[in-house]
C-alpha cells in the first residue's frame, strides 16, 4: 500500500507528545493517519553508508510475446547492492503495485545493505514490469502462482550476480502484500531447496488476500458524496497534484503524488480512508489493465483490438479507475483460474489466497518472523489474534502505526535487521 510522508500533514494531525500506557515511541495514534503519512522525519532510521545500487535487467521468458503498447517492458528489472565479504543475500519483495525500485523497497535495501548484507530486490507481481516480463500466467494475485514467479526470478537474479558476490546463505523478506509473498516463497523453498532460505520476515502482510482488497476497495465509500462522486473526488486530487506540481520543481508522477496534493484539503478520517482507497485502486487498475491486455481478455479493452505504443489510453484509464479490485476478483479472475482447474470454487481460490493455507507450515517455519501492528487497516476485526496464534514469539505486534506508517520509524527498523542478524 503506497505511503507519503507530508510536513503539512504532519502539522495538522500529528498528537504533540502523546502518552502512552506502552514504551513504544511511534507517536501517530490514528491508523489512518499513519498510513499516510507515515513516520516523522525526526523519528526515522538514519542511513550513513552510501549504497552501490546497480539495475540488473533479465529475459525470463525467451519466447514470449510482448503487447507493443507495453513496449518499454521487455526485460524484467531488478535493483542490487553487493558487499565486498561474504555475507548473506537477503531478497526484498515489494507491496502491491511497488516497483523493484520503490521508496519502501529501497528504504528497507538500505537498511540491511548497512547491516552488512547483500540486497536484491524484485517488484510486487502485481506490478507491470514483473506482469509483462515475469509471470507464467500474466494474472497476479494467486499467491502460489506469484511464488512460482518470484522463485524464478530469484533463481535468475542469483544466476547473474554469483559470481560478483560471495553468498553465504539466503533470506527473504517482504512488505504487505510481498510479506503473504514471502510466506509462499519460503513455504515453496522447503519443496525446491534451492536456496534453503535461513530466515524470512513478513512485515504487515493480510491474513487473506480477498478480505483485505475488500476493505480497501470499501474504503471508497468513504468519499463525500459517495462512489457516484468518485469522478469528482478523483478530477479534485488531480487538480491539487497538478497546482503543486507548477509550483514545484520536482515532479514525482506516482500515485504517491495524490497524497502531496490531497494535503491542502485538509481531511477527516473519512477522507483519509477515501484517499488510502484512491490510491489503491491507483495499483489495482494497472493490475487490471497489464493483465487484461496481456491476454486479450476482453475485460477492459476489447478482444483483438492491438494496442500500440501510439495509441490512446484515456479511455481504458476512466474503465479501469472505476474497476474495484473486487470486481475483477469475480469477473476475471476466478473465471481465468476456474478454466485452468474445473473443480475451483470461489471460496476454495479465496482460501488459497490466504496465509490459513499453509497455517500448519507456519506454525512449524522457525525461520520465518511475522511484524504487523495491532491497528493495521488492512486487516478485518480480530485477524491480528492470527498471527499471535501461528506464530506466538516469532510475531511481534506493535501498538500503533496503521498500515507500514510505522516501517521507517527507528525501533522498527532495528527489529527488522535484528531478525536477520540473530
Amino acid at each position: 500500500m503506497p505511503r507519503v510522508l507530508t510536513v503539512l500533514l504532519l502539522a495538522f494531525w500529528i498528537p504533540i507528545a502523546p502518552a502512552h500506557a506502552d514504551d513504544y515511541g511511534y507517536p501517530i495514534e490514528d491508523p489512518f493517519v499513519a498510513t499516510v503519512v507515515g513516520t516523522p522525519p525526526e523519528l526515522q532510521a538514519e542511513f550513513k553508508e552510501k549504497v552501490p545500487f546497480k539495475r540488473g535487467n533479465i529475459v525470463i521468458f525467451e519466447d514470449r510475446e510482448i503487447p507493443d503498447v507495453f513496449w518499454y517492458q521487455n526485460k524484467f528489472h531488478y535493483v542490487y547492492a553487493l558487499q565486498k565479504e561474504p555475507a548473506p543475500l537477503i531478497f526484498i519483495i515489494g507491496g502491491t503495485g511497488a516497483s523493484d525500485a520503490s521508496g519502501s523497497v529501497i528504504m528497507l535495501a538500505r537498511a540491511f545493505y548497512e547491516a552488512g548484507f547483500h540486497v536484491a530486490t524484485l517488484a510486487s507481481p502485481t506490478h507491470m514490469n514483473f506482469i509483462v516480463t515475469a509471470s507464467r500466467t500474466t494474472v497476479p494475485g494467486h499467491v502460489v502462482y506469484d511464488a512460482e514467479d518470484l522463485y524464478r526470478a530469484m533463481e535468475r537474479i542469483r544466476d547473474n550476480i554469483q559470481e560478483k558476490a560471495d553468498i553465504t546463505e539466503y533470506f527473504v523478506t517482504g512488505y504487505s502484500l510481498g510479506g503473504m509473498n514471502t510466506a509462499f516463497v519460503t513455504w515453496l523453498d522447503e519443496q525446491r531447496q534451492v536456496f534453503n532460505f535461513s530466515k524470512a520476515l513478513m512485515i504487515n502482510p493480510p491474513v487473506r488476500l480477498y478480505s483485505s482488497i475488500s476493505l480497501l476497495d470499501r474504503m471508497l465509500e468513504n468519499i463525500p458524496g459517495g462512489l457516484d462522486n468518485f469522478d469528482q473526488f478523483f478530477n479534485e486530487l488531480v487538480e491539487a497534484l497538478t497546482k503543486i506540481y507548477k509550483e514545484s520543481d520536482k515532479v514525482d508522477l506516482s500515485e504517491n503524488a495524490l497524497y502531496d496534493a490531497y494535503e491542502i484539503l485538509q481531511p477527516d478520517d473519512e477522507e483519509l480512508a477515501a484517499l488510502i482507497g484512491v490510491a489503491f485502486r491507483l495499483a489495482a487498475s494497472n493490475l487490471v489493465f497489464t493483465a487484461d491486455v496481456m491476454n486479450d481478455y476482453g475485460y477492459i479493452k476489447p478482444r483483438n483490438i492491438h494496442l500500440t505504443r501510439h495509441s490512446s489510453l484515456d479511455e481504458y484509464s476512466l474503465v479501469t479507475v472505476r474497476t474495484s479490485f473486487t470486481d475483477f476478483y469475480h469477473d476475471f479472475f476466478y473465471p481465468f483460474y476456474k478454466a485452468e482447474d474445473p473443480t475451483l470454487t470461489r471460496e476454495g481460490l479465496i482460501r488459497n489466497m490466504s496465509l490459513e493455507m499453509i497455517e500448519d507450515y507456519l506454525r512449524g517455519a522457525e525461520k520465518i518472523q511475522v511484524m504487523t501492528n495491532q491497528d493495521d487497516i488492512i486487516l478485518e476485526p480480530g485477524q491480528v489474534d492470527f498471527f499471535r496464534d501461528v506464530f506466538g514469539e516469532r510475531a511481534r505486534i506493535f501498538p500503533r502505526g496503521g498500515h507500514l506508517g510505522n516501517m521507517e520509524y527507528r525501533e522498527n527498523v532495528d527489529h527488522m535487521v535484528n531478525v536477520f542478524r540473530q
